[in-house]
């Protein structure tokens, strides 16, 4: 019984709760010299840096600026961890710069470059990557090279992006296989579909999280999900509401999804749009999780996430510049 609880949460969250990175800096030297130049850029918070890479375009200045926050677990700045590399994030940068737009990836807290500045699990919260953002977007308001501010966020960085722009002005919002379920109603689901064993085990330490209350009494089995280091983390995650929170977004948002995501669903799209009409909805036919055309098979697609020559699918490229573009 315990094997098999490890096992199903090693399926479940084998990207959210892993806090140590991997710091990928190859480049492709020859790409960079036909379309852009790239600077360290660096933003100062309360215990040090966060480590971050601006990327121009060669011949414009006075450019609109996108902001990219990478998605949970181990992601860096480049949307690569230790044992993934497929450059989805800085193939989104190459993309944008291609088309005049400058950007910003970085390293989040306690990861790649940036891991220092979590010197003990149970210190992070998720607020912290969410003021993290607020002040990546103020220092970009303030640097008079650019003059329109645009916050693109993947996957678990779509609600992070949400809540930041909420707190603070930006020109435009786009969720990239953003989540449309709170986290405790995405860990619900998940465990409901695995096992009704394991989820009413469960139940009791989540509902005491979601109350706010820190849980001691945590079974072997169940300690890699709800090791008590984690659960400050968990307590602030499980409150925010993708849908609530995009509903408030007052700026132009566009909201894409492939339909070969097999982490985030059409389903999660679809009810960000309802939590925000006025947004633009695009579903990708044959676009995976990291941005790739993949195949239906779940062994197919989960190999393009190794794969880093694979390049962007082109309709979500087209989607992302045409959206900026129009602001």
């Amino acid at each position: 019984m315990k094997r098999r609880i490890i096992i199903i949460f090693v399926l479940i969250f084998a990207f959210i709760f892993a806090l140590t990175g991997c710091n990928d800096k190859s480049q492709n030297e020859d790409e960079a010299n036909l379309h852009y130049i790239e600077e360290e850029y660096n933003l100062d918070v309360d215990k040090g840096k966060i480590y971050g890479t601006l990327m121009m375009p060669k011949d414009r200045e006075g450019s609109t600026v996108a902001l990219i926050i990478a998605g949970s677990g181990p992601t860096d700045r480049n949307g690569n961890n230790s044992s993934m590399k497929n450059n989805s994030l800085k193939m989104i940068a190459e993309a944008l710069a291609k088309e005049g737009i400058s950007s910003v990836r970085f390293d989040k807290r306690g990861i790649g470059e940036s891991a220092s500045l979590i010197e003990k699990e149970e210190d992070l919260v998720f607020e912290d990557y969410v003021n993290d953002v607020v002040g990546w977007i103020e220092k970009l308001k303030k640097d008079n090279r650019f003059n329109k501010v645009v916050v693109i966020g993947h996957s678990e960085g779509a609600l992070i992006g949400a809540v930041a722009v909420n707190n603070t002005d930006v020109d435009g919002f786009v969720s990239i296989a953003g989540v449309g379920y709170s986290a405790y109603e995405t860990l619900e689901r998940q465990l409901k579909a695995q096992s009704q064993q394991v989820f009413e085990i469960c139940k009791p330490i989540m509902d005491e999280l979601m109350k706010g209350n820190l849980v001691d009494d945590v079974p072997e089995g169940l300690y890699s999900l709800f090791r008590p280091s984690v659960q400050p983390y968990l307590i602030s995650w499980f409150k925010y509401d993708p849908v609530e929170e995009i509903s408030k977004v007052e700026e132009p948002v566009l909201i894409i999804q492939g339909d070969n995501d097999i982490q985030i669903t059409v389903e999660d799209a679809n009810r960000l749009y309802e939590g925000n009409p006025e947004s633009k909805l695009v579903i990708i036919e044959g676009m995976n999780h990291i941005l790739k055309d993949a195949p239906e098979d779940r062994e197919g697609n989960i190999a393009t996430y190794s794969n880093p020559t694979l390049p962007l699918n082109k309709r979500f490229v087209q989607e992302l510049i045409n959206f900026i573009n129009e602001l």
